[in-house]
Parts: C-alpha cells; structure tokens; sequence
C-alpha cells in the first residue's frame, strides 16, 4: 500500500508530462524515507495511472494536483500537491496501517525520472567520484540506465585505493553505484551480464592469515602469529600473480589472474536496514564468489524501484572460500549490461549462470544454513526453468549436484549448489 504514495508524481509539471512518464517518490513515513516508482500520463485536466497494478484517478489544475488511488482491498489514498519545476511536495493521506478507520497524513516529494532515448541501448561511461560502504536505498543514484543498456565503469579495491593506488574511500570494500535501472520494480528480477572484468594496476594486497572456521584448536594454536600483509605483483602480461617478497620455498609460486567482483548488490527493500559493503544476504552483498566473473550473468531479486545496484571489492584471484581473509585485492575495470525480467517469481537467493553451469548461492549463519538455502535456489531454479517437481529435482540433485565453499571470512559464510548444464539438457525446459 506505500506504493500507493507514489501517485503524488501525477503533480508534475504540465510542461515535462507526455503520454507516459515516470516518477520516483519519497515518502517519509514515521520518519522511514519509503520510496516506489510509478507511471503517470494527462489528458488535460484529467491525471490517470497506474502503481503496483492500482488505479489512480485525479486532476492538475495550474501547479495544484489531487488524485486518489484505490488498491485492491478498496481502501482508497487520497494525494495533493504542488509542482515546482519538475518536483513536487505534498501530503498523502492514507490509512493507518493499524487502524484501518483512521486517516493518516504523510510528507513526500518527487522527481521526474528521465526518459528513454530513441534508438538501440545505450553504452554509458561512468567515472566515479564517490563510493559507498553500505548497500543502501537512500543514496542518490549515481546514472540511470535501461534494459539492455551497459554500463562501463570503475572500481576500488577493498581497502578504498584506486588504480594509481590513491586512497578515495574508506576501507571496508567501497562500491560503486547505486545504478538505477528503469524499469525494475519489486518482485522482479536484476540480470547482470558481466562482459568485461580487467585489472588496472600491477599489485593487489592479502593477507597470509586462515580464517577461524578453517582452524582446528590445534592449527590455531600455532596461528597466532598470522594476519601479515601480503603484497602480490600482478604480470598482465603472463596473466600470474606472484609473492612480491617471497620466501625462498615460493619464490616459484605462481597464481593464475581470474579477475572476479567480490561485491555484487542491490539495495534491500522497505523497512530493512542498509546492510554493511562486508554483508551479504538475499540481494546479493559481499558474496566473494570466485564464479562471479566475465562471461557469466548473475540474477539478483529486485526489492527497489530502480534496483539501486552496487559493484566493488575486485580481487585478481581467489580461492574458495576466501581463506586468507582477503583475496588478491585490487582494483579493476568493469563492463556490465542489465536487463530486467518481470512477471516471474524473483531467485529466492543469488543465482550465477556461467556458459557451462547454473550456480544457486546460498549464505547463512552457519555451513549448514547455507546448504540449506544453496539446495532450496538451486531447486527453485529448476522449478521455474524446468518445470521439474521436488521428487524429480531431488533426484537430478542426488546424481549431479556439486557443493563449493564460497565465502568463509565474511559474518555469514556462503555455499553454492551448482549443475552442469550437459545434464539438464535432455530434459525439457519449462513452458515460458
């Protein structure tokens, strides 16, 4: 029903409405920022349109707007505003949502959303300048792009150095973005092609330490003079990364570069707080999956208008696991398409597709939550794509599923469920 508030947009000047737009609105309920996307057009007066799938009805007469909105239980919110430009502010009134007799008036603003230019997707070239430590919905998008357009950008590594290594941000893996993707509204799903991941410098930093849920008492024990910094050259050319002062039993040692993003997010929905850039959950965060590389799409659940995606924490090679604590930490180039799928139930988890496998990730509190929540995507996953019933996904699991270890260092630990796609291909995909 907060979508409801996004109405308000229809005050928008008479000057910038066409026969369709787009409006995103703030509403500051109880001092929470609420924020939903929403189509408007006019004729005249008379406003129409459409939130969420509710109608809205109303008028704009000069700079003066009102309009009400009915939802499907017949509760109806009635919106007044005035336009500036292309903003506006006003009041919703609006049920209290513990007292369904009592009215409510709430605070909101709105913007006008650009519009999609003529013509093919577009490639956008972004340089950022400011970076994020949390995965939030309430920091100003840094672009806005459509299905189909790619984005081309940069990253800091985690500890906020920059490709000159120039400290920009704080440590703590700062990302990139927000980007808005139009289009995308809660419930569906964010598709990221990775097209091109290229490290930018010669050297990342780690550390020669294990994590704590790797270590016996006994390995812990002698551990405790671990946790050193590491610095690793990294040849572009040879595509190796080596020990930059090695001792002598690895100064042989070689890393092969797979440069990967450790950080992978779009902002949560209403009501929930900004997870920490080094957290990870549902809509993706610090995943630290060593899969998450050029060539392959990874599938995040929309709880945003717009999405509000995030990117960073590049490392030129992990293990998995991340055992160290920190990959090969560096900085990179990136280049990513969207796109976005609507009308089909959003991944109850992160999803990773590569050329050759379909990869659910799972995280929890523990090893055996993220089993848990790995089995239960993989096998929503072939549900939606296959059509296949839970005896008969359990059965493809029992013959063919494999489990990695994806991420041990973070607050939550990862797991991924993964399945060959020469597998699945006898068996017949489901009706879309």
């Amino acid at each position: 029903m907060l979508r409801l508030f996004v109405l308000l947009l229809c005050c928008l000047p008479t000057a910038v409405l066409a026969a369709s737009e787009s409006w995103w609105v703030t509403t500051d309920l109880w001092g929470n920022p609420a924020y939903q996307l929403l189509t408007l057009e006019r004729a005249g007066k008379r406003l129409t349109g459409e939130l969420d799938g509710d109608a809205l009805e109303g008028e704009r007469v000069g700079n003066d707007i009102r309009f009400v909105v009915t939802d499907a239980r017949k509760q109806t919110y009635v919106f007044s505003g005035k336009v500036g430009g292309e903003s506006l502010r006003g009041t919703a009134d609006y049920p209290d949502s513990n007292n369904p007799k009592t009215r409510v008036m709430h605070a909101f603003t709105a913007r006008l959303l650009p519009t999609r230019p003529a013509g093919p997707p577009r490639v956008h070239d972004f340089k950022p300048t400011t970076w994020s430590n949390e995965f939030s919905a309430h920091r100003k998008p840094v672009l806005t792009v459509w299905p189909g357009d790619t984005v081309r950008t940069t990253t800091l590594d985690s500890g906020g150095m920059d490709e000159h290594g120039v400290t920009r941000a704080l440590f703590g893996n700062p990302q990139t973005g927000p980007f808005f993707v139009a289009t995308a509204n809660p419930g569906d799903t964010l598709v990221i092609r990775l097209k091109r991941l290229r490290l930018n410098r010669t050297f990342a930093d780690s550390l020669d330490g294990i994590v704590g849920r790797a270590l016996t008492p006994g390995l812990a024990a002698k551990a405790t003079e671990l946790g050193k910094p590491v610095r690793w050259k990294l040849d572009l050319e040879r595509g190796v990364a080596t020990p930059e002062a090695p001792t002598e039993r690895l100064k042989h040692f070689t890393v092969p570069l797979r440069p990967m993003l450790g950080g992978l997010a779009v902002a949560p929905g209403f009501g929930s707080a900004s997870p920490s850039t080094g957290d990870t959950g549902r809509s993706g965060g610090n995943m630290d999956f060593n899969e998450v590389v050029e060539g392959n799409t990874v599938y995040l659940p929309v709880s945003q208008p717009g999405a509000l995606l995030y990117l960073g924490d590049a490392h030129a090679a992990q293990g998995d696991g991340e055992t160290s604590q920190y990959a090969l930490e560096t900085s990179m180039e990136v280049e990513f398409t969207v796109d976005v799928v609507h009308g089909k139930a959003p991944p109850s988890t992160p999803r990773v597709e590569s050329p050759t496998h379909l990869m659910a990730l799972g995280q929890g509190g523990s090893l055996d939550d993220a089993l848990r929540s790995a089995t239960q995507g993989l096998t929503q996953w072939l549900e939606q794509e296959y059509g296949l019933t839970l005896s008969e996904s359990a059965q493809v699991l029992g013959s063919s599923v494999q489990y990695v270890v994806a991420n041990l260092a973070g607050r939550s630990v990862g797991v991924v469920a993964k399945l060959e796609k020469a597998r699945l291909a006898p068996l017949r995909p489901a009706t879309k």
